[in-house]
């Protein structure tokens, strides 16, 4: 900004244009209306030394010499601080002005129509002689003076005679009358807490010169900005406005339906699970000289570090994403994602894409245009259906592409843990390492020849194997011994003899892993201090070993048979569980929902295979539970994996039943959207959470020739009785927590299990429900409780579903609609493209339907869900 400055003498004149760093002093700021065009001092006319010749120059030496006497030197009128013949110039002072006019000390406001002659003693009958006027004025019509009534902090108003009137706080109840804005947006309350539509309302018996600057007024009450375009019109105008005010919470949602996990989360959960980052333990790694080729030389762009389980990969990785954190330019992205493969949210491919993509917005906001191209057409399903990896590769790349990207720096840990399309991951990190210069990556993994074998293909890559730096790997083991150690002797308060005997213990037998480590310190703090030297040998060298043991200790124990189904359970389960959903899987801990503390003393008893963090169970390692598969099915699994699915199929199905009901979060209105929905505490599904996602792909993997599988799935069996009681109660339970999708996917799953020919009346009623699922998604979606009104009225008479939950249909709807007496050959109706179709077709699999149209667009669609 450009500033008027008055010196001692009363002379004006221009402080040089303010921009990025320039400090700005304390300034006064005019609001006015201004006159006749020839009348009003320009910014030339201040540099020719022609302002004080026109009638406008009165304005600025009233508000110069006002600002002296509230102590202010510098002072900003809009006629002519502003270049208006520089376009950048006006456009920038456009999209500033609100702030300008907040920032500013004083805001005066000369009000040329309303007279003030000089005061009596009379206050009362003095106000009344200009309120009249004042009520009145031309000020309060424009359109300019709305941002410069609400934007300062102080507005003094003085009559045409320079004499006050009052300040906005003393007026605010004649303003509020004028304008019919609130009073509370007079008191410098965030003009956000104000809906948009009241906003806009405060525009529109206002006027403005320009057509197009009604619009362009509004900029800093909606905090946007936007590039003037005059000559496009007042609605073209508002409609760009709109689409700005709507581009924050347009972002939000696309954002929000992006984020899977937060890989920070992960990475803080990762340290903690494992007990600490050591920065001694790490720090060999940021010398050792692969790391620093691949750090320094631009060709090196990819650096594998690989290993066996437990020696220390995921940590190194976390001692790099911290020391890249402290190094790398301001301007630079770094991106991480922790894959696990318990976790069936962050195990796959997609799951990798979706995590990157996230840090990068996140730290770059204006990437998310990359997203918004597709996401604007797509919505939440662009990340979701079965074409999603395509369209998080191609968005991937092209952020990768963006010229504002100045370097980024991406890492991947545990490559061996992407169980899901590995391949495909692994030949696009190769692919995009080599084209993409300005991108670094890392990964690591375990020594496995197939991912050796696609890695092998990048030109521009670093390898570096923790077995062939055994002696930096054993050093960094022997520092977090000594860490450990002393974390033990401080907790358990041994003397100098015990704390020896653990040191040594530790160092003969870590063979350089991590892990071991970190279970045999786990399992020493639960053992009495005068038992630690008898207890030690128990401890024996290598991992599988140390597994060997702690199953032994749980077989042995009181609580075996308890243990080994909470193993069971947790091998089994398609992402980690919480210990509210455990309670719900397992028979012998219904009862103990509300009690977590002993549930997690509990836990404690099944070894150190398990750890919780944040109320959610996780494996210690992945090498724990390849352990308890490949060693101890015939232990733990004693009717097999089949048989474990088949427990927690039938205590899911068991739990929905007695407790999922009509309106569980009792919302009452059937019109509630989701999105206003409010999570009660306690959580009535916290427990069910679980179940009501896996209940049936639990079903479809338990043993197909069990005959409780037969009988479940037989007409009078439990599904049946199931959906038939309760099929809407869990359609609204999906709702409220946000996986519809995943319900269509169940009854389709469902559906394709069972057998029209032995299960007659099953088959019927799943097909009928996955009809109506599908039909009403979007509805259920949106609005929970509309199940109970639009999806059941709307439903064909013949419905099954209709005819079965008829009676929720509401009283007060005393004339239903006449609709159809059955499904008609329409599953749903995809509305997306903006002009007509003109060509349909599936994919060789059937499994994508493709659509082209005259809005130059072609949309792929999952034909599942």
């Amino acid at each position: 900004m450009r500033l008027l400055r008055r010196d001692d003498n009363g002379k004006l004149s221009f402080t040089k244009y303010l921009v990025g760093d320039d400090p700005i002093p304390d300034y006064a700021i005019l609001s006015h209306t201004w006159g006749l065009d020839d009348e009003e001092v320009v910014f030339e006319d201040m540099t020719n030394g022609a302002s004080e010749d026109k009638p406008g120059y009165k304005k600025i030496r009233f508000c110069g010499e006002q600002a002296k006497q509230d102590g202010l030197q510098h002072f900003w009128v809009d006629t002519c601080c502003i270049n208006k013949g520089n376009f950048t110039e006006l456009s920038h002072a456009i999209n500033s002005m609100f702030r300008w006019y907040r920032n500013a000390s004083r805001c005066y406001v000369y009000l040329a129509d309303v007279s003030n002659p000089a005061s009596n003693n009379d206050k009362t009958s003095n106000q009344r002689s200009w309120e009249l006027d004042f009520r009145k004025s031309r000020w309060f019509k424009r359109g300019w003076t709305l941002q410069e009534l609400l934007a300062p902090k102080s507005v003094e108003f003085f009559s045409k005679e320079w004499k006050p009137l009052g300040d906005k706080g003393s007026l605010e109840q004649q303003i509020h009358e004028i304008t019919g804005i609130a009073v509370s947006a007079f008191r410098n309350v965030p003009l956000s807490q104000f809906n948009v539509e009241e906003r806009l309302s405060w525009i529109e018996l206002r006027h403005t010169k320009r057509e197009e600057d009604k619009a362009y007024s509004l900029l800093g009450i909606f905090d946007v900005s936007m590039s003037l375009i005059y000559g496009e019109g007042e609605e073209k105008a508002f409609r760009r406005l709109r689409e700005e005010i709507d581009k924050p919470s347009k972002n939000q949602e696309c954002i929000r339906n992006l984020r899977l996990t937060d890989p920070r989360d992960d990475k803080k959960r990762v340290e903690e699970t494992k007990g600490g980052l050591l920065e001694d333990s790490y720090h060999w790694i940021l010398e050792h000289s692969d790391f620093q080729q691949w750090r320094n030389d631009q060709q090196s762009r990819l650096l594998w570090v690989k290993g066996d389980p437990g020696k220390g990969k995921t940590m190194l990785l976390c001692g790099i994403i911290n020391e890249l954190e402290k190094t790398i330019a301001v301007s630079d992205l770094l991106s991480y994602f922790f894959c696990q493969a318990t976790d069936s949210r962050i195990n796959n491919a997609t799951a990798v894409l979706r995590g990157l993509v996230y840090l990068l917005v996140d730290q770059q906001p204006s990437l998310i245009s990359h997203i918004r191209k597709k996401y604007d057409h797509a919505g939440k399903t662009l990340f979701e259906d079965a074409n999603t990896w395509v369209a998080l590769s191609e968005i991937f790349t092209s952020i990768l592409q963006d010229p504002s990207l100045n370097s980024a720096y991406v890492i991947i840990d545990a490559l061996d843990e992407c169980v899901a399309d590995l391949p495909k991951l692994l030949d696009f990190i190769v692919q995009k390492s080599s084209v993409s210069p300005r991108i670094k990556w890392i990964v690591s993994s375990r020594n496995w020849p197939h991912i050796e074998e696609r890695l092998e293909r990048a030109g521009h890559k670093v390898g570096l194997c923790l077995e062939l730096n055994a002696e930096s790997v054993s050093t960094a083991v022997g520092i977090y011994i000594q860490h450990k150690t002393q974390q033990l002797a401080e907790l358990k308060r041994y003397d100098e003899k015990t704390r020896a005997a653990v040191l040594r213990h530790l160092t003969l037998n870590a063979n350089d892993t991590f892990l071991w480590v970190a279970l045999v310190c786990q399992n020493l703090a639960t053992i009495p201090r005068w038992k630690t030297l008898a207890k030690l040998d128990a401890f024996p060298p290598g991992l599988d070993s140390l597994y060997q043991r702690m199953l032994e200790q749980i077989y042995n124990s009181d609580e075996a048979d308890l243990c080994k189904q909470i193993l069971a359970s947790t091998v089994v389960v398609y992402r980690p569980v919480t210990l509210k959903e455990l309670t719900t899987l397992i028979e012998m801990l219904k009862d103990m929902a509300d009690d977590l503390e002993s549930l997690q003393d509990i836990l404690s008893l099944c070894g150190s295979f398990l750890t919780v963090r944040e109320g959610t169970i996780y494996f210690v390692h992945q090498s724990a539970k390849d352990y308890l598969l490949a060693y101890t099915s015939d232990k733990i699994f004693p009717s097999g994996k089949g048989g474990a699915h088949y427990v927690i199929f039938s205590r899911s199905l068991q739990a929905m039943s007695q407790s999922l009901q009509q309106d569980m979060y009792n919302l009452r209105l059937p019109g509630v959207s989701i999105h206003s929905v409010r999570v009660p505490d306690p959580d009535p599904l916290a427990s069910l959470r679980y179940s009501c996602i896996y209940w049936a792909s639990h079903f479809r993997d338990a043993y197909k020739g069990s005959s409780s599988c037969q009988r479940d799935s037989m007409d009078d069996g439990d599904i049946y009785r199931f959906l038939q009681n309760s099929f809407l109660y869990w359609l609204e339970a999906l709702s409220l927590i946000r996986e519809i999708s995943a319900g269509v996917l169940v009854i389709s799953s469902l559906e394709a299990q069972l057998s029209a020919d032995e299960s007659p009346k099953l088959y019927a009623f799943v097909h009928d429900a996955w009809r109506f699922a599908l039909y009403n998604r979007f509805v259920i979606e949106q609005a929970p409780l509309q199940l109970y009104y639009s999806a059941l009225i709307f439903a064909p008479e013949k419905s099954l579903v209709r005819k079965r939950f008829g009676k929720y249909i509401p009283t007060w709807i005393k004339r239903k609609p006449k609709g159809q007496e059955n499904w008609s050959s329409t599953l749903q109706t995809l509305e997306c493209h903006s002009s007509t179709v003109y060509s349909v077709a599936f994919s060789p699999d059937g499994k994508t339907l493709a659509s082209g149209s005259d809005d130059n667009t072609v949309r792929l669609w999952d034909a599942v869900t």
